[in-house]
């Protein structure tokens, strides 16, 4: 299948992005330390000191060229989020908000959803769990949307329990 899409993963060191590529691309893969962009199929895998350090931001919007949609990860094992508020409005790219570990003992998906709420101020966040496969379809699905228009209709005719949409 040629994809026209792709997508680049932001977040905290250690927010699962590696696992979720990983999962997204079905691949059975222990992840590791990512030390720089690593290019996947239509996957952009970026190390967390991307985002955790502002000084890399350049970094952020200049890969955001290359890619149609940009995939906001949130911890759900972390109370706190390194993302500004409104942070997906500076990058000119479709946004999904994504919560990470949600399978997780100590997970607080509520807070994942209420912070990534404040960087995503519209569009679809999406449950996930790496391990079990939970919200990976739902991922694939949105990406080959075109607009927040389309990724809400095809929700609407596709409702699914690991999506919420703003």
């Amino acid at each position: 299948m040629t994809r026209k899409n792709r997508a680049m993963l932001i977040g905290s060191i250690g927010a699962g992005k590696s696992t979720l590529t990983h999962a997204l691309l079905g691949q059975k893969r222990k992840a590791v330390k990512t030390q720089s962009l690593h290019y996947y199929d239509w996957i952009v895998d970026t190390p967390g000191e991307y985002t955790e350090n502002p000084l890399f931001y350049k970094n952020i919007m200049a890969t955001a060229l290359e890619v149609s949609h940009i995939l906001f990860l949130q911890d759900a094992t972390k109370r706190k989020t390194i993302f500004p508020p409104g942070f997906s409005h500076g990058l000119n790219k479709i946004p999904i908000g994504i919560v990470t570990k949600s399978d997780e003992e100590d997970a607080d998906v509520p807070f994942a959803i209420a912070e990534l709420k404040k960087v995503i101020p519209k569009g679809p966040i999406v449950i996930t769990s790496s391990l079990k496969g939970e919200g990976v379809k739902e991922i694939k699905e949105l990406v080959t949307c075109q607009s927040h228009q389309e990724m809400e209709s095809y929700l609407k005719e596709n409702p699914s329990d690991y999506v919420i949409f703003m």
